[in-house]
């Protein structure tokens, strides 16, 4: 069972609320977040009510400040708790719109996308198996954005603005 616990304060501080579900929108409960305690399951936070906007991969753990989790501010505004998911991984990136232009098949993680696939600017994904993070820079680092299985035939279907993927790497339970 998941448990993520949200607190207004700094090191776990003030008011707090307790979630064990998806949440679509958490401002009743809370003003701002600037700590945090996932206690079980793997979350996506996200910056806007129903689930928009900057997203945070949260695993079991504690963030004392929203610059632990890479938060851009303190502001939490929904919640998913992510599946488990123990199967196989596999998707194919595209570096135009619509699942189209050159495509690069992936099964692992890649910590530099332009390494690998030649391209900066990735368009459009299918995630055929398996849960992925995608990064807006390389090593893991920026804005995340989880994929799940499905077709996304632009970039603004996975919340981002521009096209740029630095990095990714699967989704997993241990992270």
């Amino acid at each position: 069972m998941g448990k993520i616990i949200f607190y207004e304060g700094r090191n776990y501080q003030g008011r707090h609320w307790e979630c064990s579900s998806d949440c679509m929108d958490t401002f009743r409960h809370f003003n701002c977040c600037n700590s945090i305690r996932v206690s079980g399951g793997h979350w996506v936070a996200y910056e806007k009510p129903n689930y928009m906007g900057y997203q945070y991969i949260l695993g079991p753990g504690e963030y004392p400040e929203y610059n632990a989790w890479m938060g851009f501010n303190n502001c939490i505004r929904s919640c998913q708790m992510f599946p488990p998911y123990r199967g196989s991984y596999r998707m194919r990136l595209y570096n135009r719109p619509d699942l189209m232009g050159h495509t690069m098949e992936f099964m692992d993680d890649c910590p530099n996308v332009y390494e690998r696939f030649r391209y900066r600017d990735i368009y459009s994904a299918n995630v055929m198996e398996g849960y992925w993070i995608f990064y807006e820079h390389p090593n893991y680092r920026g804005r995340q954005y989880f994929l799940r299985p499905g077709e996304y035939r632009a970039c603004g279907d996975w919340g981002c603005h521009n096209p740029m993927v630095g990095s990714f790497r699967r989704m997993r339970t241990q992270m």
